[in-house]
């Protein structure tokens, strides 16, 4: 079992990630460009379930749920919503990476550009499959952009930084996801099969692709500004 250090506490992790606050330009130029393309697919297989219609991820039907409500893009929504919870970040002193910022600023943007151009399909089976390749790429995404180090997104910040405080990190993250489907579903966001796949198979998804994709902290980078073991 794999441990990330978070301003001298202990969260227990199932993959050994080094996340770098403060990196050398050397260890940016390693890392930045995972980092994008880990953005980008993890927008690219949100717009992929939205245009489903097959159901969401718990905090994609409160996003979508706020959109309708707000009128605003479902991109928008996302940034708007990142940037009030890394306030909340604040007095969980939990301190953003580079990523941290580029994720809150930059994935609804490429949310709303990749539902510009993807196809909204009507056949069942295509339905389907632009489902299980939105959760697929999504998991990919995930694993790129948190396995670059950098910094987790605001929502992930958000549970880890709760969890610190000594709480079980399951049950913290359960209990957000429920309150976020709860209040999304009330407001009209997408509830269905594609919500129940998600649940399963984004962790074991997501697992397999940080555990293959994340990158170790150079001797030089474990310093005042990393958060690792």
């Amino acid at each position: 079992m794999y441990r990330q250090l978070s301003m001298g506490r202990h969260v227990e992790r199932d993959v050994p990630l080094e996340v770098i606050t403060v990196p050398s330009l050397r260890e940016l130029r390693r890392r930045l460009p995972r980092l994008l393309i880990g953005i980008v697919l993890l927008g690219v297989g949100v717009a992929m379930m939205v245009e489903a219609r097959l159901g969401l991820s718990p905090y994609d039907v409160l996003h979508q749920g706020l959109a309708e409500r707000t009128g605003l893009s479902l991109g928008a929504v996302v940034v708007l919503l990142g940037i009030v919870i890394l306030v909340l970040w604040i007095p969980l002193r939990q301190p953003p990476g580079i990523g941290t910022v580029i994720n809150t600023l930059t994935v609804g943007l490429v949310i709303d550009l990749a539902l510009e151009v993807l196809p909204e399909p009507d056949l069942a089976v295509a339905r389907v499959a632009m489902l299980l390749g939105g959760i697929g790429i999504t998991a990919l995404g995930i694993g790129l952009y948190i396995g670059a180090g950098l910094g987790p997104g605001p929502r992930d910040g958000l549970m880890t930084g709760i969890a610190a405080k000594g709480y079980p990190l399951w049950a913290v993250r359960t209990a957000l996801e429920l309150a976020a489907l709860a209040i999304g579903w009330v407001l009209g966001g997408t509830v269905g099969v594609g919500t129940i796949l998600f649940a399963f198979s984004i962790g074991p998804l997501g697992h397999f692709f940080l555990a293959r994709l994340h990158l170790g902290a150079t001797d030089q980078d474990l310093g005042p500004g990393t958060a690792g073991e």
